[in-house]
């Protein structure tokens, strides 16, 4: 029993469709046009930029997946480059930001269902708390079928949103040829609008990067994808340009038929652009965003339970996380994440999410490009079946440092200490974890409890459950020399 390598070309591009379009392009256009200071162009150019920075970062991370082709690549990565202290450091980081996300996309999402409901008043909080929690659960039942089963039902998805997401870039593209006063004049006084400071336009940044955040998915789950070495970077270049295209004319529609106003103060900004052009729409395109929301929360899930699963295996969490049902599926690594969302529900302000979960991420991000050139200088000789140019690696480490440092440096909020004295209090979680017995009787017993109740069982093999056999790999230095 161990996870299997399930995912080819085709998949692998349906699910970097699935995790990256999710409830970003929805909610972050809110947070980018706030933190632009209403600036339709500045807006607009960083949305774009977002775009770039985002391919150069998914291909400099492609070297950590097919370097080590495993499932929780990124986190084994910063074990073998940076030390274990690292990747705990990591590992607290992510059950953080995780759940952080899946809130936020829960709680989109059941405002897209409960909305038309409550047309003409915003909808109340407690109906879509209750909506979430159903959906995050019902979310975790679909994970712990396995991922064949997942990337199924993301086929599907995909095709959903890809049709909403067209229909709403091609009515604004329309409205524009038209070139009606009120949907033109909003792009010819762009410029007109008051500049962001550095700031603001790292905060924005943020906003709009979040909609990218999906983009390591592949790394997530690189044990399971087949020829990992060709098949993650070729899927990244083929589908990341096109998520950019759509991501603009989304946006482009959005403000043709809305005011910038408009847009900050929607907490559905695609249902309030319906209402306003196709009330009796409505319906129909919250049904688009709920499946596109729901195929990007399976994948965080997907990806998360896969770093979970990994760290049990290299003795950071207890064994009984990496244990795997008869769907192949790690169930109890899937359990973790969905009672951590659940939790985190509570907390119902979007912006500040986003914001929050991103500084972590790009912290990770900047960790990774360390330890990748940290690695190349101790092990030149390291098999690589793909390599990312130099210049890529410091571009990264000098996003991250921007996006961490600016908002920290310029506008600094009792808020980004709580978040940086949380992320490094897991260094002191990591000092306890050593010190600390963790394999007395008592817990040993709970884990056979755990198995019992579950029906899991540990992988037969240690080092195939965890990694690529070594037959994937010399297959893809064969073809890599063909």
């Amino acid at each position: 029993m161990q996870l299997l390598r399930a995912i080819g070309f085709f998949r692998g591009n349906i699910l970097i469709f699935s995790a990256t379009i999710g409830a970003g392009i929805f909610v972050s256009p809110k947070g980018v046009l706030k933190y632009s200071s209403l600036n339709v162009a500045v807006s607009l150019s960083i949305w774009a930029a977002c775009a770039v920075l985002t391919l150069i970062s998914a291909l400099s991370h492609a070297e950590l997946g097919t370097t080590f082709p495993r499932s929780g690549a990124q986190y084994y990565f910063l074990k073998r480059s940076l030390g274990s202290s690292v990747a705990f450091l990591s590992l607290w980081i992510k059950l953080f930001t995780h759940p952080l996300r899946l809130a936020t996309e829960t709680l989109l999402l059941s405002t897209y269902t409960i909305q038309p409901f409550y047309a003409g008043c915003p909808a109340p909080e407690l109906p879509k708390k209750c909506l979430a929690l159903a959906i995050l659960w019902s979310l975790g039942l679909l994970n712990t079928r396995g991922v064949q089963r997942v990337a199924l039902f993301q086929t599907i998805s995909t095709v959903t949103k890809m049709t909403v997401l067209c229909f709403i870039s091609i009515t604004g593209i329309v409205l524009l040829g038209i070139g009606k006063k009120e949907n033109v004049a909003r792009f010819e006084n762009a410029f007109d609008a008051e500049l962001p400071n550095v700031s603001q336009i790292a905060e924005a940044f943020l906003q709009g990067l979040f909609a990218y955040s999906g983009t390591s998915i592949l790394n997530s789950i690189a044990g399971e994808i087949k020829n990992p070495g060709e098949n993650i970077p070729k899927s990244l270049i083929t589908v990341l340009p096109m998520v950019a295209v759509i991501y603009l004319l989304a946006n482009v529609s959005y403000l043709a038929v809305l005011t910038p106003r408009e847009i900050i103060s929607a907490d559905a900004v695609a249902v309030t652009w319906t209402d306003k052009i196709i009330p009796s729409m409505q319906w129909v395109i919250s049904l688009g965003i709920s499946t596109s929301i729901f195929s990007s929360m399976c994948c965080t899930v997907l990806s998360a339970s896969r770093m979970i699963y990994t760290a049990s295996q290299e003795g950071q969490l207890p064994l009984i996380f990496s244990m795997l049902n008869n769907h192949l599926c790690p169930t109890m690594a899937v359990s973790q994440i969905i009672i951590l969302t659940s939790v985190v529900i509570i907390t119902s302000d979007l912006i500040n999410l986003i914001k929050y979960s991103g500084l972590a991420i790009w912290f990770l991000r900047g960790l990774h490009m360390i330890g990748l050139l940290k690695l190349r200088y101790q092990e030149p000789n390291l098999p690589r079946p793909y390599k990312v140019p130099l210049p890529f690696i410091f571009g990264c480490i000098a996003i991250s440092l921007f996006l961490i440092l600016t908002p920290l440096i310029q506008a600094p909020k009792i808020e980004h200490v709580y978040g940086l004295i949380f992320m490094f209090s897991g260094l002191l979680c990591y000092w306890i974890h050593v010190h600390l017995n963790q394999h007395s009787v008592c817990f040993v017993k709970i884990t056979c409890y755990l198995q019992l109740l579950f029906n899991v069982s540990p992988p037969e093999d240690h080092d195939e459950g965890t990694s690529t056999g070594k037959n994937d790999l010399k297959e893809i230095f064969v073809n890599k020399k063909l």
